[in-house]
This record gives C-alpha cells, structure tokens and sequence, in this order.
C-alpha cells in the first residue's frame, strides 16, 4: 500500500509540471533574467548609468524635468520614474515629432544621456514574464493567467515532491550528488537536492504567484485595489475667460507631500493631465517589505491642499498584499545582494524543470525500449513455437 502510495505521489508530482514543461521552464527563465534586468542594462547600455565622479549630491526629481523642458521647450511631461542609484532617471514625455520618448537622465550631472523611442530591456523582460506578450482585452490577459497558473503547478509539485522525499531534510546536513553513478543518478540527485535547498523560494513564488493570479480576477471584475486618484472639483477651478495658471508648482507640491512623509523617496512623479488634474507623488520609505510605490500623495495644484495619501500605516489586507507581493516576488527588499540570491535561485528553479523533464525523458525512453525489447522476444518465441509445431 505504501509503495502505491508513493508511486501515485510520483505520477502526481510529475503530472503537476510535465503537461505544461515549456511554458513552466520559460516562465522561469524569464522571470530569472527579469530579476536582474535593471543590472543587466547597467552593463550593456552607458548611456543607463548614473555615473558620479564628482560624488555630487543627487538633484531633485523636479530639476530633471526641468531639464528635459529646456532640452525640448513643446514637450509634455507625463511622468518621471527613478530606479536604482547606479541607473539613471527616466523622464517619459511626449513631443510634436515624438509620440513617445523616454530621456534618461544623470540624476547627479543633470545631464540627458539618452533619448529612447523604443521598448526598453527592463519592459521587454518583465512584459515576457507577466503575461508572454499576450494581448490585454477587457481588463484582462490570457498570458497572464497563464502565468499565474505557473503558481499551481510549482505548488502541487512542491507538496508532492516532498511527500515523495520523505527524507528530505537530510539534504541539508548530508547533501548528496553522486557523479558517477550514470546520468540517471546524477539528474535524480541534482533535481533533489537543488529543490531541498529552494523550499522556501519555491514557496515564495506559489504564493506571490497565486496572489497575482486572485488580483486579475479583482482587476477583470474591477474590484478596486488602490481607490483611484482624487480629481479637483470644478468650484476649485478659477473663474475668469483667460488660461489658467496652477497656483502650485510641481516643486511646490514635492515639498508638500515630504512634509506629510519625511522620509518619503520619490519614484513616480505624475504632473497634472488636465485643469481637474492632480500632481502625484508615489514613492517608498522605512518599510523595506514594501513596493515602491507604497508611499503616495496627491497634491490640488489650485490651492496646494493634499487630497489623498497612500502609506502602509493606512493599508487594509488586501492592499498590503498587492504592495509586498512585488518585492517578495523580485527579490527587492534588499537591492543588489537579494537581487542576486533571487538570481541564483531562479537558475535552480530553471534547472529543475529541466532536469525534472530529462528524467521523465530518459525513462520513458528505456520504458519504450523495453517494452520494444519485449515484443521482439515475444515474437520471436511465437515464431520459434510456429516452426517446432510445423516440424512435429
């Protein structure tokens, strides 16, 4: 019973990710590569480091867009993003002969190092990941759900695995990786022992995974996440026939969300679209758990009043999942070091898969050679049968 047990176990766990092996292993691999996506264009591209020789102070968000104004006096700020302190600032904006560009500028010389048209590394990797390119329709993506399901698949086998290993835990304090013993002994002891040491990790994106995958069902049935920003009511315009100039500058507005939040750090800055437009501000602070985009503040730009505010102090359940799923999911929380050892886990949970299928491969393949092995005896005995009964 115990041995038809662990045998249906077995089947489980390799049902759990044989059906869907491609899709799974480059779910992985691209989400392996998305984790050091930023680093990777820090090494490819010159034009996307914030180099400082000089060891000068790093400018405000406002002098960057200030720069990007002068460089193109009929441009259109939208938005202005910042990432690592060795990458530089994006300012995305658009311009008469530009739909859409993106200014990279140093946010330490102020100097605009770049101006891209195209799609960037960083969106291209993490667009590949999240949804494998599919089309967005209706609020939703095919390729998303795909993804997510990636959650299920990586859980049941997680589970399976270890109630197959029963003994799992011996692979941290005994680690066994015999080489030569053949192939099959080899992949068997690499795809335990690499899924021993990645538990956690495996744990970890079954549930960032799954949360994403119960957050595009809220956003499909458009179930508010984040409550949507404020607009200014139309009695706060000013009246009168001329163009209206807003009383708050954008700088204006900085200063006034880093009052309500003092240790706020910017990184995404939104200028007013239109009249009933609001700035803002959306950045992290202490809480290293949380996004980026944790902290928040929407500035009226008629009488400088803050109009709503985001922090993890206000943050029910459900919007404190949909801030730290992110950071868990990417390996943020620590910048470089924890990028790296995301990194190196994502190659195991690469290696896995792959190894997982070449042993499913080698035995099925011996399975079939087997069997043909069988049928060609069998065969052959019934024709050595066919010819003794003939000569009798």
């Amino acid at each position: 019973m115990a041995k038809l047990s662990n045998r249906f176990l077995f089947q489980l766990h390799g049902w759990f990710s044989l059906p869907v092996w491609i899709v799974f292993c480059f779910v992985c691999l691209t989400g392996t590569i998305a984790v050091i996506s930023h680093e990777i264009t820090w090494l490819t591209n010159t034009n996307a480091r914030a180099l400082n020789p000089d060891n000068l102070p790093e400018k405000k968000v406002t002098e960057l867009i200030d720069t990007v104004e002068s460089a193109y006096p009929t441009a259109k700020i939208t938005t202005a993003l910042s990432f690592e302190p060795y990458l530089v600032n994006a300012v995305i904006f658009t311009d008469s002969d530009k739909p859409y560009a993106i200014a990279y500028v140093n946010q330490y010389t102020g100097e605009i190092q770049e101006v891209n048209q195209g799609f960037t590394f960083i969106n291209f990797m993490r667009a590949l990941h999240g949804w494998l390119y599919f089309p967005w329709q209706n609020s939703y993506s095919v390729g998303y759900y795909l993804v997510c399901a990636m959650a299920i698949v990586m859980l049941g086998a997680l589970i399976t695995g270890l109630l197959v290993y029963k003994n799992f835990w011996r692979a941290f304090t005994q680690p066994k990786l015999r080489v030569n013993q053949g192939k099959k002994t080899f992949l068997a002891d690499l795809h335990r022992l690499a899924g021993v040491w990645s538990v956690w990790f495996l744990l970890l994106m079954s549930l960032t995974g799954l949360w994403y995958l119960v957050q595009a069902i809220m956003w499909q049935n458009d179930i508010e996440i984040d409550p949507h920003p404020p607009i200014v009511a139309v009695n706060d315009l000013p009246s009168g026939s001329q163009i209206p100039q807003r009383a708050y500058s954008l700088q204006d507005a900085l200063t006034i969300t880093q009052q309500k939040f003092p240790d706020f750090k910017s990184r995404y800055v939104m200028p007013p679209e239109h009249y009933r437009d609001t700035y803002k501000f959306y950045g992290e602070g202490d809480f290293i758990f949380y996004d980026q985009y944790s902290y928040g503040v929407t500035v009226n730009p008629w009488n400088g009043e803050i109009m709503s505010t985001r922090s993890p102090d206000e943050m029910n359940v459900v919007q404190t999942l949909s801030h730290i799923a992110n950071p868990l999911h990417y390996g943020t929380i620590g910048g470089i070091w924890t990028k790296i050892i995301w990194f190196i886990f994502g190659v195991f949970l690469t290696g896995m898969s792959i190894t997982g299928f070449l042993m499913w491969g080698e035995r099925t393949f011996k399975a079939a050679k087997r069997q043909q092995h069988l049928t060609e005896t069998e065969s052959v005995s019934v024709s050595n049968n066919t010819k003794s009964s003939v000569s009798v």
